[in-house]
């Protein structure tokens, strides 16, 4: 091995903190050709954790490490959103008997690559494609985190697990999770409720809002928002709720 190419390995295990993924491509435009990488596995300085994935060798890469590559290194536009949004920032209730869910949105035909979706992370991947949220810079919503992860804030996070409920998520869950929501920001909700395309989400998000007695409620104004027209049956033989025109489960309705 050249003094050139060591020189190479040298300046990108500098880069990598412990248990950093790093993806072929990125690689390349790191000067590290795939020829090199192939070598670096080979002697022992790279792993191999799926087909153009790399860590060093021995380290735990677990699935946080694993999507900021591919956020940040293949610019892939997904991101944590819903529950487990929520969780990460303090408003999880729920301890999960089986593996934890990891929730990923993205717009529609976003594919995480096989590396990824074929590993055993330890946790059940979930990966959501939808367009309810239109797909603007100035209604993604998204912040970064202190790992560097792309995640939704809280007010589009609820609105995703909404979009889930009632067949991923329970609703009763949902209240739960937005009765810890005490200080959601009332512009963010606003611009939200007037691009969310989803009937059933503005109509839920607003029922269980009111239900939780939220004050910043009183600040949102639903002029602009499209409730849309007619009944919704939630839930089959459900309560229905007169003000919003959908029907819940006698669970949530009695909470």
């Amino acid at each position: 091995m050249t003094t050139h190419n060591t020189n190479k390995l040298k300046n990108l295990v500098t880069q990598l903190r412990p248990g950093a993924v790093c993806l072929a491509p990125w690689l390349e435009h790191q000067g590290v050709s795939r020829n090199l990488q192939q070598y670096y596995v080979r002697s022992g300085w790279l792993e191999a954790i799926g087909r153009g994935a790399y860590a060093r060798p021995g380290e735990r890469v677990d699935w946080q490490s694993a999507l900021e590559a591919l956020q940040q290194q293949a610019d892939l536009d997904v991101h944590v959103g819903g529950v487990t949004a929520l969780t990460r920032r303090g408003y999880g209730h729920y301890l999960y008997l089986d593996k934890e869910r990891i929730q990923l949105f993205s717009i529609a035909g976003v594919s995480l690559p096989a590396w990824f979706s074929k590993k055993d992370w330890g946790v059940k991947i979930e990966h959501i494609r939808t367009g309810f949220i239109p797909d603007r810079p100035d209604l993604k919503a998204i912040e970064s985190t202190s790992r560097g992860l792309r995640q939704s804030v809280p007010e589009r996070a609820i609105m995703e697990c909404l979009y889930l409920a009632p067949k991923t998520m329970g609703l009763v869950e949902c209240y739960q999770l937005m009765e810890g929501l005490a200080n959601l920001r009332p512009h963010l909700v606003q611009v939200l409720l007037e691009s969310c395309t989803s009937v059933k989400v503005k109509r839920l998000f607003l029922y269980l809002a009111r239900k939780a007695d939220h004050k910043w409620l009183s600040h949102v104004t639903l002029e602009n928002v499209d409730l849309g027209k007619g009944d919704r049956s939630i839930t089959p033989n459900g309560v229905f709720i007169k003000e919003f025109h959908i029907s819940v489960p006698q669970e949530l309705a009695s909470l």
